[in-house]
């Protein structure tokens, strides 16, 4: 299982620093694209550190919503929207390209993530993205990240009708659903503690399963594990976490 993290999100006067400290122990950074966080500097800054690091560079897109830090969904029509993300990762892929790197995954941001998780619609603009991206390029197609649940095999099928390849994705310091989702960050307890994290971190890698809010288990197959960057302590976390692994 890989380590993902959430980075590049500063902003302006705005600091989420971070990403120093943490890049060297995740295999994957998820680099903002400036429509919920992050501003040409942060992203060039981020992507070096990548490169020294070895990490693997994701394009995080989002919604263009920087006051709501992109966690405010949108009704947007599919041609917009598509148009959006693509401008997001085209972004970050042309200062990638400034140090000899390239995009190599695509995991949206925020309520972009909720939103394509649960309406197949907002999943198919998605898809369509980063399909039409990958078919006008001619080196390895970008691999798009959508969090595990017990839907992995139905998203698989969709994937296919796109020719995406796909990283499935847990989180160590989320609570989780009955139903597979994040609990809302506007329920208490929703975001995990550090001692929590680390629980739920080392029971998904062991036994690939979750502890939901409401005590049952889930079983999570997943590829990849995120911590987010502006969780309390989590620079801490993913050095632990790293040690599982």
């Amino acid at each position: 299982m890989k380590l993902n993290c959430d980075l590049g999100e500063s902003f302006g006067a705005w600091s989420m620093p971070v990403e120093s400290a943490i890049m060297s122990v995740i295999d994957q950074a998820n680099i903002a694209c400036g429509y919920h966080a992050g501003d040409p500097l942060v992203m060039k800054q981020a992507i070096f550190l990548a490169k020294t690091h070895g990490v693997e560079i994701g394009a995080h897109p989002a919604y263009p919503d920087l006051q709501g830090f992109g966690r405010r969904s949108m009704a947007i029509a599919a041609d917009e929207l598509m148009a959006m993300i693509q401008y997001q990762i085209s972004a970050l892929n042309g200062m990638a390209e400034l140090f000899d790197m390239k995009v190599s995954y695509v995991k949206p941001h925020g309520a972009l993530y909720n939103d394509m998780m649960k309406d197949v619609m907002v999943r198919r603009t998605v898809m369509q993205s980063i399909a039409e991206i990958n078919k006008q390029s001619l080196r390895e197609p970008l691999t798009l990240m959508v969090q595990a649940t017990a839907k992995n095999d139905v998203i698989r099928e969709e994937a296919k009708e796109w020719g995406l390849p796909l990283y499935f994705e847990a989180f160590s310091d989320r609570r989780y659903t009955d139903e597979g989702f994040l609990q809302s960050r506007t329920i208490e307890g929703a975001v995990l503690n550090e001692d929590e994290a680390l629980a739920q971190a080392e029971q998904l890698i062991e036994a690939g399963t979750v502890t939901t809010a409401s005590g049952n288990t889930l079983k999570v197959d997943a590829d990849s594990l995120c911590v987010h960057g502006d969780t309390l302590g989590a620079v801490s976390i993913a050095k632990r976490i790293r040690e599982f692994l």
